[in-house]
């Protein structure tokens, strides 16, 4: 689970697929973990549906909670004065 955290951490908001792609844990162990730490409160889940080229595709998004990413690097737009 330690895995499935820190990849969350690294990567933002994830669909449950994508990180069990990244991970290489199965999807049905990992789904197992993601509502475990989801009752814990490590991270938050909400129930997704997506069309992808035509085809419905249902997952688990999730993220860490309470975790703020620092701002990217670069050029912030300013408020123009009128």
């Amino acid at each position: 689970m330690q895995r499935i955290h820190q990849y969350l951490k690294e990567r933002g908001e994830q669909l449950d697929s994508e990180i069990a792609a990244a991970t290489r844990i199965p999807l049905a162990d990992l789904r197992l973990h993601l509502t475990e730490m989801s009752k814990r409160g490590d991270i938050i889940v909400c129930h997704s549906t997506r069309f992808i080229k035509g085809k419905k595709t249902e997952g688990m998004l999730c993220r860490v909670s309470g975790y703020i990413p620092a701002a990217s690097p670069g050029r912030k737009p300013k408020a123009k004065a009128s």
